[in-house]
């Protein structure tokens, strides 16, 4: 950890403890007294509960590991451990006020307190003599010391969200950081100001402020806080600052350079890392793919049924000794239909949204151990060229130094970000899947009696049907 975050940390602990030492003191008269130390009647809150992360309490939580074999019909999940890691902070970025440091520590038998809550709603359309787009109205509500005021509402725009990311991205290199909708829709699929794109964009955008105000770190982040409370000019002022162009772009080609160099030895733990990496993007794929195609199925199947209801209505009209069970059919067609509709709405907001997050999530996440591959190289060839050049040995010794640190708490940071990200990604799928499943129980439950209704009238159908005929031929 840094230095900073380090004695910020041990600061708060200290009148945490401190806190709790007063708070003993207080409690004696009360029970030399006889009454309990929360007062009458009352019960102690227990202020000496040990910090998350400490020794000897460390909790294990049984989560579920998503594991698809290569078969498109075979897809199971299994149970297995995993420990969740108490979450450090190794940017520059750490929070420095007694609140924020204090809102990061974490007690046992004290609950998940949230102090940030943001709303994504309301897109407006504004058109202009150079462009088209689509603005959403973001409210904020907050508690938090830092913050000038308890509510804020702002409106951004889609450039806004990619501009937060990259400077989330710039500060926090190896956290993982929650992925933005896609910017471009493949032509033919939808329009790009079709009322249901702009929906479940308004949806993704949502979430990823949510997941980002959640994380024990971004949720800090001082660009994170102007995005939130900055009006439209102070935004575009904001975004003025830091480095020219030239910088940038001086940044970029040593970025790539870097990565066309390579590391010589990646730790083993991130060969592991990386190759989870590979077979989880290639599975979650494989599973989006199959979970469209499902819906795609389903949509035609439903609009099917939907045609085929006012189609016995009609054909009840010229047949005067059918009127009933043609109505019948019509009656249970329509039920059907409405029964799938119901079911394809459960798979299009539980199911597909969800995976289809964890698709952008696996690219985010090569590009996260692409930065940290990079900050690696950046140190071996400092290494590299204190071995072959022999002039400027200080400066180079210094460098390497700083590079030694930087790689340290870049590899910290990703460690413990992606034991928090594992343990999400293994809810969040757990949880869609299940919500699903109970959707199909509920959806089939339906169908006894309602088939045999079907069947019943298709028997009745088929027998005045075929007297018919009969009558007809004699």
């Amino acid at each position: 950890m840094g230095k900073l975050g380090g004695e910020g940390l041990a600061a708060a602990a200290g009148r945490a403890r401190t806190l709790g030492m007063e708070g003993e003191r207080l409690a004696s008269p009360a029970r030399s007294s006889g009454l309990p130390a929360g007062g009458a009647g009352g019960e102690s809150p227990g202020v000496d509960a040990p910090l998350l992360g400490s020794s000897g309490s460390s909790t294990l939580l049984q989560a579920e590991v998503l594991d698809l074999d290569e078969d498109e019909d075979d897809l199971e999940v299994f149970s297995k451990d995993a420990s969740l890691m108490d979450m450090n902070s190794f940017s520059p970025m750490m929070p420095t006020s007694p609140l924020s440091m204090i809102n990061q520590i974490k007690f046992e038998d004290e609950p998940d307190l949230k102090d940030l809550f943001i709303t994504v709603d309301e897109p407006e359309s504004h058109v202009t003599t150079i462009e088209t787009f689509i603005t959403y109205r973001i409210i904020t509500k907050t508690s938090r010391g830092e913050f000038d005021s308890s509510e804020f509402e702002v409106r951004r725009r889609y450039q806004d969200f990619l501009w937060l990311k990259g400077k989330l991205e710039e500060a926090h290199p190896t956290l993982i950081i929650p992925p933005l909708p896609e910017k471009f829709i493949v032509k033919g699929m939808v329009e790009r100001f079709n009322d249901d794109f702009i929906e479940t964009r308004r949806k993704a955008l949502h979430k990823f402020l949510n997941r980002i105000a959640d994380h024990p770190t971004l949720t800090f982040n001082e660009d994170f806080k102007v995005f939130l409370t900055a009006q439209a000019w102070e935004l575009s002022s904001h975004k003025k600052q830091g480095p020219g162009l030239l910088s940038r772009m001086g940044q970029t080609v040593r970025a790539v350079a870097l990565s066309m160099r390579g590391v010589k030895s990646r730790p083993e733990e991130f060969m592991e890392m990386n190759n989870f990496i590979e077979v989880f993007s290639q599975k979650i794929n494989l599973i989006d793919k199959i979970s469209q195609r499902i819906y795609k199925e389903e949509r035609e199947y439903s609009d099917e049924m939907k045609e085929y209801g006012p189609i016995h209505i009609l054909w009840s009209a010229s047949e005067e000794d059918l009127v009933d069970t043609l109505k019948g059919i019509a009656s249970c067609i329509d039920k059907c239909s409405k029964a799938t509709e119901k079911r394809m709405s459960g798979l299009s907001e539980a199911l597909l949204p969800v995976v289809h997050e964890y698709v952008l999530y696996s690219e985010m996440l090569m590009g996260v151990m692409k930065r940290r591959d990079q900050i690696q190289a950046e140190l071996d060839s400092k290494v590299e060229a204190l071995t072959y050049k022999k002039a400027d040995t200080d400066l180079l010794t210094e460098e390497i130094g700083k590079l030694e640190d930087k790689v340290e708490c870049a590899n910290n940071a990703l460690k413990a970000d992606w034991e928090r990200w594992r343990h999400n990604m293994q809810n969040d799928i757990k949880s869609a899947f299940t919500d699903m499943a109970e959707e199909n129980i509920q959806y089939y439950e339906q169908f006894p009696t309602l088939g045999i209704n079907v069947c019943r009238k298709r028997q009745g159908f088929w027998h005045a049907g075929g007297r018919k005929e009969q009558g007809k031929l004699l």
